[in-house]
């Protein structure tokens, strides 16, 4: 057995193993797997690793990442992740996976990151492991990982239910942001929502986004609020649809969404909600999925369930 460097030319064997370990729970597809584990900038290549047998098959592997790009976002450069790190099931106990996580850790400390997470990276694929893997997490957690908070995906099923958005009931205007409003969209992002969500939005308008996936609130002529609605032709795969091949119909994603400090306690971020849903439902989605929050009563009032679950771990490595 030996560990070599991270290689596209292994994808399909990289996939195979995923889907034949989690791909029940979490299928990926060859395209999403390109998406967050070879495109994004941000993966520290001495930090990512495979792990081959005798016969060069691929038995395991790491992904892991540090802030690395040049944009102008509020992104902690002592935070690391590590997005993925899964061993192939009869070579587990021999070793592989801690030898995988202290290379992973050693080449995040170089970089000088001094907090790692599980998961939550840029192009994440859980914000933290899946409560379905307690084994898993009594594994990190004997490694000096501490928990955080649960976080859930919530789903929910429209199908045979109306679709009674109003929005009359406001005193705001709803509507999709337009390609011309980009500017003004950022400048809100970077003033109420600085870091993550301003992040995903700029690599939005990159991959050529045109405002589709975006549900703005507007009073008096000013964005005070948004709501992210994603579906299967948006620009990339957006994590509320990254489980799309478990749900036997057009799946659609909504969130994050937020709401200008300001202009809070006033209903309208229930109302984005119903606004997204119903943009999505006027497209012919009607299982929609709300990733990554802890708000399972607030969603719960559209009718949301949980999902998934998970559980956030972290480390400090100084």
């Amino acid at each position: 057995m030996k560990f070599i460097s991270w290689d596209i030319n292994r994808l399909q064997e990289l996939v195979s193993l995923w889907n034949s370990e989690i791909g029940m729970q979490f299928p990926i597809r060859k395209e999403l797997f390109i998406q967050n584990s070879f495109e994004d900038k941000n993966i520290l290549q001495a930090g990512s690793l495979i792990a081959v047998n005798d016969e060069n098959q691929v038995i395991g592997f790491v992904v892991s990442k540090c802030w690395q790009e040049n944009l102008d976002v509020r992104m902690n450069p002592e935070i690391g992740w590590i997005q993925v790190l899964l061993v192939k099931s009869s070579y587990r106990c021999k070793g592989i996976g801690s030898a995988l996580l202290v290379k992973a850790e050693q080449a995040l400390k170089e970089r000088n990151i001094k907090t790692v997470h599980m998961g939550r990276d840029p192009w994440h694929y859980f914000p933290g492991i899946p409560k379905t893997s307690e084994k898993v997490i009594n594994w990190f957690t004997q490694r000096n990982y501490v928990s955080g908070y649960i976080e859930y995906d919530l789903i929910h099923h429209y199908q045979n239910q109306p679709n009674r958005f109003n929005p009359s009931k406001y005193d705001v205007q709803f509507s999709l942001l337009t390609i011309e409003e980009k500017q003004e969209f950022l400048s809100f992002l970077q003033r109420c929502f600085p870091g993550r969500w301003e992040y995903e939005s700029i690599h939005y308008f990159q991959r050529g986004g045109t405002g589709r996936e975006f549900v703005i609130i507007k009073k008096d002529g000013e964005i005070i609020g948004f709501c992210r609605i994603n579906d299967l032709k948006s620009p990339y795969i957006a994590q509320n649809v990254y489980w799309a091949p478990l749900v036997n119909e057009p799946l659609g994603g909504i969130g994050p969404l937020g709401i200008d400090p300001r202009e809070r306690k006033n209903g309208y971020g229930l109302a984005i909600v119903e606004a997204g849903i119903s943009y999505l439902r006027d497209r012919n989605i009607h299982s929609i999925v709300i990733d990554w929050t802890g708000l399972v009563t607030f969603y719960g009032k559209l009718g949301f369930k949980v999902w998934k679950e998970y559980q956030q771990l972290s480390k400090d490595l100084y």
